[in-house]
């Protein structure tokens, strides 16, 4: 199962919880398993399908370019991040 890191802004959801083991072979399967024993987390990472703008997703330390459709390994870690914005 992949080791999702939940960002401080979202363990309201996971009751405090800073890391969730899911499995799922894509980051949207990961969503979904997320969204299985922490309703309300789906809501939260997409819009209309989509991932959220202001939402950035790593699998293994590396951004995932094709963001839902990502694969995701067994073993992997997943990030959903808030990109950050200001200068």
């Amino acid at each position: 199962m992949a080791a999702v890191w939940i960002s401080s802004l979202m363990r309201d959801l996971t009751a405090g919880q800073d890391r969730v083991r899911v499995s799922g072979a894509t980051v949207a399967e990961v969503i979904d398993g997320l969204e299985a024993i922490h309703p309300g987390v789906k809501e939260r990472l997409l819009v209309k399908g989509q991932l959220a703008p202001g939402i950035m997703v790593s699998v293994d330390d590396k951004r995932a370019l094709r963001g839902l459709q990502e694969q995701v390994g067994g073993e992997s870690d997943v990030r959903f991040l808030p990109l950050m914005a200001g200068g």
